[in-house]
């Protein structure tokens, strides 16, 4: 198993977070949308170039931003 980002991650795959590399107030953003180390997530959707990216959690759709999404590892 190769480790990877969000955004590098295919449509429809799922896949789970194994680190996000940002700072404190990233991590606690992340932490309040329900995505934080340790579970799977779906991505639903993402746009051609840097848009945003949606992502399935647990039984919620979160959109993140192309920015976002870099920082957060999976494996």
């Amino acid at each position: 198993m190769g480790r990877f980002n969000l955004a590098q991650m295919n449509q429809g795959e799922t896949k789970t977070i194994i680190d996000i590399q940002g700072g404190h107030g990233l991590i606690k953003r992340l932490e309040s949308l329900g995505v934080r180390c340790g579970i799977r997530i779906t991505k639903i959707s993402s746009q051609l170039m840097r848009g945003p990216i949606t992502i399935k959690v647990g039984n919620s759709q979160v959109a993140l931003g192309y920015g976002m999404a870099k920082k957060i590892i999976l494996e």
